[in-house]
């Protein structure tokens, strides 16, 4: 797999370069052909300008990334911008110029759609924010995408942006909406308790190979649910690290024979419980 990642960092960002500017050089060159993932990193000052241009310039150079199948926009660490500083846009565009993309990511929530959300071969689907607003939510529940296989949602807490409930998942726990989808993450999430207790009945999980609930506030109180469900273990795997689960809890885990991860446990104070991504 050929892959580049593009960054306009502080001092260019200073001195006038543009990602469209890097994105037109990288479409002129003879990589641009064989190309199969592309990483848009800090487009210059991310925190106050957001990805619109970004996405703009990769959908009219559309036809210079013919083997182009994996996107990642937003990539970049916290010394270069906090997670819920990273101005986003429309990533639909994307979807519509490339017809043959199989894996988007994108970092970072604020401003963030994706309109349309219909794909006939996109595979995987990652959505990493600090807060993920219910309109996305509802866009991703009421997306066409027939080949799903991987859906990671970053649901993250209402200070950065996640402005909806337990009712605004729901409709993702239904089964044959994403009738190919095996993976399943709705991690990162100040509501991790209230997901697996309705998740932990829910039609999806006969579908699934992975239920991903790692990074949250999970205690025992939803770690209860799921340790009772059949259909939590008929799963191929689960992942609860990054957790607020008690000892007991833990080693009842780990004596139930299932592939599940319970690391990272955290020191639990109902006052102070944070999932692992918020700013």
């Amino acid at each position: 797999m050929s892959e580049v990642k593009l960054v306009v960092d502080y001092e260019a960002h200073e001195a006038g370069e543009t990602m469209s500017e890097k994105l037109e050089a990288l479409a002129a060159s003879p990589e641009s052909q064989s190309l199969t993932s592309l990483i848009i990193g800090d487009w210059g000052g991310a925190y106050e300008n957001d990805s619109s241009y970004a996405i703009a310039t990769l959908v009219r150079l559309k036809d210079s990334f013919p083997a182009l199948r994996k996107i990642h926009v937003g990539d970049m660490s916290g010394e270069e911008c906090e997670i819920s500083w990273i101005m986003q846009s429309n990533i639909g565009p994307l979807l519509e110029a490339y017809p043959a993309l199989q894996s988007l990511t994108v970092t970072g929530g604020s401003g963030l759609s994706i309109e349309p959300l219909a794909h006939d071969n996109l595979e995987e689907l990652i959505l990493i924010t600090g807060g993920l607003g219910k309109d996305v939510l509802a866009s991703v529940a009421g997306a066409r995408l027939p080949k799903l296989r991987h859906l990671e949602l970053y649901l993250g807490v209402e200070d950065y942006g996640f402005d909806g409930g337990i009712e605004d998942i729901q409709p993702l726990l239904e089964s044959g909406r994403f009738p190919e989808l095996t993976y399943l993450g709705l991690k990162n999430s100040e509501l991790q308790d209230e997901i697996a207790i309705a998740i932990s009945d829910a039609p999806i999980l006969q579908q699934l190979q992975t239920l991903d609930l790692s990074m949250g506030t999970l205690t025992d109180k939803g770690a209860e649910a799921l340790i009772a469900s059949a259909g939590v273990r008929r799963l191929d795997k689960l992942n609860l690290s990054y957790h607020y689960m008690s000892d007991a809890m833990v080693r009842r885990w780990q004596d139930t024979g299932m592939n599940v991860n319970v690391s990272d446990q955290q020191e639990d104070d109902e006052d102070y419980r944070f999932p692992y991504i918020t700013e």
